[in-house]
């Protein structure tokens, strides 16, 4: 113990000294001398004489790595060497030298960082690994229940946690090959994210090439968050403002919009950074693996990566309680904004054998800071009419900056949250953004209250179609039950395109608005005959943007999948966790709409609720013309089989549920990703839907639990044989195991 305790200490002062930049670049000291060295030795002729290209080639790579070092000095250290007039005539040099010589560019040369490149529009790709969020605890006591699962799913798993601040940034994912950068992908729904490679190359926190002598790995998937410090967005806004440019929101939505620039000399002129915190896919060979968290942290900041600061490694659960409340004191103090800390089990082996749930990762967590608060005056309350007909109170409040957000609406829930807190017109009421991101009244100043306020009568008419509204019994929400109003229509349409839908970039609300409003689209499946001729009789659309929507358009029709399509249906209580277990179970929405409730029922993630409402969507004669429509256009995607059904392989599995127990002899995350290749889901505990529990060594309760259940019992043997399709000898092996 006294050695284990000897190790976290020296770790941690390790740590506080590579938060240091000066201390951190005294370590580079000798690299640096080394590369003075190297441009003196590489000095090409001022003035005539041939020179052999095999010199030019030399001096291009010492400037380049003498720049590249000098600009990790200055942006990730904050410690530079050189002044500005030294680094640009390092850099006009070598842009000379490229310019005469193209061919002998370093397609990785820092002259890469200027951007440039004019994107026609942002591709799509997918993850290796799914990029999932963290769930929260908002206490001491809810995380000491993370940590009792966690010790109940894997009771070897060590006890200590690598713990970071929580970054309120745009999650980013950085690809290496051999140690160059070669492509970089926003987080998008975590299956699927979007290109921005030319855009990352211009953050000059973000490698061209891994730092060090190597070697490197043949793969790296390095993920971790592009964040805007809170300096350099005050500095950024009061240009803006003095240029009488529109001032941005928040830090968090200006990297967000900065990465998604088609043109790529407006994301350099953005102070981006990018911070690394975790991998995805990783070919660790030639280079040793990493066996910790903590060992993974220093080797990207070996690598030449910014992290998260302050980050620590703590022994035990209790300590990372006293980090999380000290990191929540110090909250303001941090350069970016932080809305709480992350505690990670530290052993990458444990990681992975704890693996995930459906939304996120089980050796992770995030603890979760009180929102920051903020008084106004709430002028008047609105009814909003949402896509299922819920009829939404609004403040509309005087704006008023809340966490780094200027606010001036906020959610009032329903009926019974206005009654409850008492809120009234004219009121001072104190606003948060809950979770950090939706702005809600959290209740009025009584001592504050005018003479004159009265309570507000929440109406029970529809605001826009002025139909009778409907309560159900056990709801708080009163709904517009008219399928035809509007504003049920104009928001279901907006679903469909948005984010949580097709994600149909460059279709947003106001043409949307423009086009329900006009007549021209009445369903989602309008959206698909429209043509360039027609969009350019609208105001304000030209030719060039005409034609840009109806290829966005064109390409959701024949590139949206099944997950993407049922999300976008916008079925109450069906997000786009749950389209995900309906897209694995059914092969596509004529399967789904055939399913009864049993079947629906037996699926993870699926109450009563939500099974009635999915038969529901599907019994309504509207929603049955809609997918006849969507059918007739094309727009009919099958559950994605590539992996298997692309080749022909069978899917021996299809359906069925599974979990696994104990120490296996591979990772456990690799078992979950034969089982789900072969079309099972896999599930987070045992339950009457459980269908097959695969033990390994030390398999704990799970087994006792699943025996009296009757749940079919494997060990890994009979598991292989029933991804071979060998379901005798399983069975038998079942039999012999149980």
């Amino acid at each position: 113990m006294k050695d284990r305790m000897t190790q976290l200490s020296l770790l941690n002062e390790t740590a506080a000294a590579c938060r240091k930049p000066a201390e951190a670049a005294s370590v580079d000291a000798g690299l640096s001398s080394v590369l003075e060295a190297r441009l003196e030795e590489t000095a090409l002729p001022k003035q005539g004489g041939a020179v052999a290209a095999a010199d030019v080639q030399e001096r291009m790579r010492a400037l380049g790595a003498a720049l590249e070092h000098h600009n990790y000095l200055y942006h990730t250290l904050d410690a530079p060497e050189i002044d500005d007039d030294a680094y640009d005539a390092l850099y006009r040099e070598l842009v000379a030298l490229e310019t005469a010589h193209p061919e002998l560019a370093d397609p990785h040369s820092p002259t890469r960082r200027v951007g440039g490149a004019l994107l026609g529009g942002l591709a799509k790709k997918r993850h290796t690994r799914r990029m999932y969020g963290l769930d929260n605890v908002f206490s001491d006591d809810e995380w000491r229940e993370f940590v009792e699962r966690m010790r109940r799913a894997l009771p070897e798993a060590p006890e200590a946690f690598w713990c970071d601040p929580k970054l309120d940034g745009l999650a980013l994912e950085i690809i290496y090959e051999n140690g160059e950068l070669r492509e970089a992908l926003t987080r998008g729904d975590g299956e699927e994210g979007e290109v921005v490679t030319e855009a990352v190359r211009t953050i000059r926190t973000a490698p061209l090439r891994l730092r060090g002598p190597g070697p490197f790995p043949r793969r790296l998937e390095v993920r971790g968050e592009v964040v805007m410090y809170k300096a350099d967005f005050a500095a950024l806004n009061a240009r803006r403002e003095s240029l009488g440019q529109k001032l941005l929101a928040n830090p968090r939505n200006a990297a967000a919009g900065a990465l998604r620039q088609l043109d790529t000399t407006a994301t350099r002129q953005l102070p981006l950074r990018f911070l690394a915190y975790s991998l995805g896919d990783a070919d660790w060979a030639p280079a040793p693996a990493c066996a910790s968290q903590h060992e993974l942290m220093a080797r990207l900041q070996s690598y030449g990566f910014l992290t998260p600061p302050d980050g620590r490694l703590c022994a035990d659960p209790a300590e990372v309680e006293r980090y999380a409340a000290w990191v929540r004191e110090r909250r303001p103090d941090f350069p970016m904004e932080i809305d709480g800390a992350v505690a990670k089990q530290d052993n990458l082996e444990a990681q992975e054998a704890l693996g995930f749930t459906a939304r996120a990762p089980r050796f992770a967590v995030a603890f979760k800071f009180p929102a920051v608060q903020a008084r106004t005056l709430l002028r008047r309350i609105e009814i909003q009419v949402g896509r299922t007909g819920a009829l939404t109170p609004v403040a509309v409040l005087d704006p008023v900056p809340v966490g780094g957000v200027m606010v001036s609406r906020a959610t009032l829930h329903n009926e019974d949250e206005i009654r409850a807190k008492d809120v009234r017109v004219g009121d001072t009421v104190l606003v948060q953004r809950a979770g950090d991101v939706i702005p809600e009244v959290v209740g009025p100043v009584l001592e504050a209250r005018p003479a004159d306020a009265v309570p507000f009568e929440f109406p029970h008419t529809c605001p826009i179609c002025h139909e009778k509204a409907h309560r159900a019994e056990g709801e708080a929400v009163w709904r517009c039950g008219n399928v035809s109003c509007p504003a049920v229509r104009l928001q279901a349409i907006r679903h469909f395109v948005s984010k949580a839908g097709l994600d149909i970039v460059g279709v947003g609300e106001k043409w949307v608005t423009q086009l329900v409003e006009a007549g021209r689209v009445q369903s989602p499946s309008d959206l698909f005959t429209l043509t360039p001729l027609e969009l350019m009789q609208y105001d304000r659309m030209g030719e060039t943007l005409a034609q840009k929507m109806t290829d966005a358009l064109e390409e959701a029709r024949l590139t949206a999948t099944l997950p993407r399509l049922i999300s976008a249906l916008g079925i109450r209580h069906v997000g786009e966790q749950t389209a995900r277990v309906l897209a694995a179970a059914f092969a596509d929405l004529d399967a789904l709409a055939a399913a009864d409730e049993e079947r629906l029922l037996a699926l993870p993630d699926i109450g009563p609720e939500v099974a009635s409402s999915i038969l529901d969507f599907f019994d309504t004669p509207a929603n049955k013309l809609l997918l006849e429509r969507f059918k007739a256009l094309g727009l009919w995607p099958r559950r994605n089989d590539e992996e298997n059904a692309a080749v022909g392989a069978p899917r021996p599995l299809e359906g069925a549920t599974i979990l696994f127990t104990g120490t296996l002899s591979m990772p456990r995350g690799r078992a979950k990703q034969l089982a789900e290749a072969a079309g099972a889901v896999v599930l987070g505990s045992v339950s009457k839907k459980l269908q097959y529990l695969v033990v390994g060594d030390d398999p704990g309760g799970k087994l006792d639990k699943a025996q009296k259940l009757g749940v079919t019992v494997l060990d890994e043997s009979a598991f292989l044989q029933l991804l071979r399709g060998d379901a005798e000898k399983a069975a038998d092996a079942a039999s012999h195991e149980a």
